[in-house]
């Protein structure tokens, strides 16, 4: 305004300028007749008169302009050439992405249209038959799971990002890892089939879906299909699905001291894993998901030691345990159970977890829930007479959803173990 206020001062001065020329052209013009000096006192010449009108109407736009800048016309806006990963989540999630989204004519595909309607069917039914009930269970039976913690661990947990979420909603970390790999960064632009591969999605998740855990034989198959391959597209959908928006995905991978170090073109070696920032659209926290493809059996944590190192790094915090194969168990898988029970302050599992026995009772209190029947069949050689009898002993609360391999509420048990 004042740099405004300073021209339009100059503007006035040089209009004064001209108002002292018409002056002096009247006084030069003094000894004419009357009419002429009227003429050229309020009139002064018809040429005079049109260059004096001329320079003021100038003025007077030029002022005008300054005063009321013309506004640029506006820019139409140009849609991005290539999807960022929260409208990729979206949109293999079966939901809405923005109007200027390069995947916005995907969806009105005939296929991706039915595959939205499968997914909003599915999720709705599970939140129905089990997540509601989940919340309502635990915001009586397990309250504290909504604290802050720092990292939560999901061993053996594959692309299960969705109920380590339900239990530990505002962990800032969390580390899960498989032997499923990732597979390539989805892009749906880039898949010639896509109603097969939408359809491939669904058929890898529809055990989670319907049960609580993924059945491994069958993703495996799934997941090598159609170019969505890896884990990557279902972890993709559960966390959108959850309300969250994905901010930022990274791939690297983890070298011998437990760095995680962004890949490079010619980089190799090391612990292939993603990183996954995103924002909880409810609370507006921060948080970040690792996902890692690892043996994490003692052979091979001690030929790649870089993850445990990795998470040796990221302090104390929670671990989550379901539907584990009962691999610690066995003698081979030693070393990330002593790691969970050093590492954790609070542990969720069902009984495929860390065996009743490493579990110290001078070390942690336990809380029982659901009723213990043993292992599926499959597993049937790792049955707990000592957990059999703390079930009875204790009469613990029911369950009200599935959890582990028993998704029938009426079967499923529950154990938390609190460190003392």
């Amino acid at each position: 305004m004042k740099t405004q206020g300073l021209k339009r001062n100059e503007h006035f001065q040089f209009a004064e300028g001209i108002e002292s020329c018409v002056v002096g052209h009247t006084l030069h013009d003094a000894s004419a007749n009357g009419t002429r000096k009227l003429r050229t006192r309020f009139g002064v010449t018809r040429d005079c008169v049109c260059l004096f009108l001329a320079i003021i109407f100038a003025i007077v736009l030029n002022v005008s302009a300054q005063e009321n800048p013309q506004v640029a016309p506006r820019a139409i806006p140009v849609a991005p050439t290539t999807a960022g990963p929260n409208d990729i989540a979206r949109f293999l999630a079966g939901m809405p992405v923005p109007e200027n989204s390069p995947l916005a004519p995907l969806t009105r595909d005939q296929a991706w249209q039915a595959h939205s309607a499968f997914f909003e069917g599915e999720f709705t039914k599970l939140y129905q038959r089990q997540l509601q009930k989940l919340h309502a269970w635990t915001a009586t039976n397990l309250p504290e799971v909504t604290q802050l913690v720092p990292v939560a661990f999901y061993m053996f947990s594959g692309p299960d990002f969705l109920y380590v979420d339900q239990f530990f909603p505002n962990a800032s970390v969390y580390v899960l890892c498989g032997k499923e790999s990732m597979g390539p960064p989805p892009d749906p632009l880039r898949i010639p089939n896509l109603s097969g591969a939408l359809g491939n999605l669904e058929n890898a998740m529809k055990s989670s879906l319907s049960t609580t855990y993924f059945i491994t034989k069958d993703m495996k198959v799934d997941l090598q299909q159609q170019n969505l391959n890896g884990v990557l597209p279902i972890l993709y959908v559960f966390i959108v699905r959850a309300d969250k928006s994905i901010t930022n995905v990274t791939f690297g991978g983890l070298n011998s001291n437990g760095a995680f170090e962004e890949a490079a073109p010619g980089k190799k070696g090391g612990i292939p894993g993603v990183r996954i920032r995103y924002t909880d659209n409810q609370s507006g926290n921060s948080q970040t998901l690792y996902y890692f493809t690892t043996d994490i059996s003692d052979g091979g944590i001690k030929s790649t030691p870089g993850f445990l190192r990795f998470c040796e790094r990221l302090g104390t915090g929670s671990s989550f345990l379901k539907s584990s194969s009962y691999l610690m168990f066995e003698n081979g898988f030693g070393t990330i159970r002593n790691f969970i029970l050093a590492h954790s302050n609070r542990i969720v599992q069902d009984d495929s977890g860390i065996p009743l026995a490493y579990v110290e009772p001078n070390k942690w209190n336990l809380r029982l829930f659901g009723v213990y029947l043993g292992p599926i069949d499959l597993f049937k050689q790792h049955y707990q007479p000592r957990l059999q009898e703390l079930f009875q002993q204790s009469n613990p609360p029911p369950l009200d959803f599935g959890f582990g391999y028993r998704w029938n509420y009426k079967e499923a048990n529950l154990i938390v173990a609190d460190r003392k």
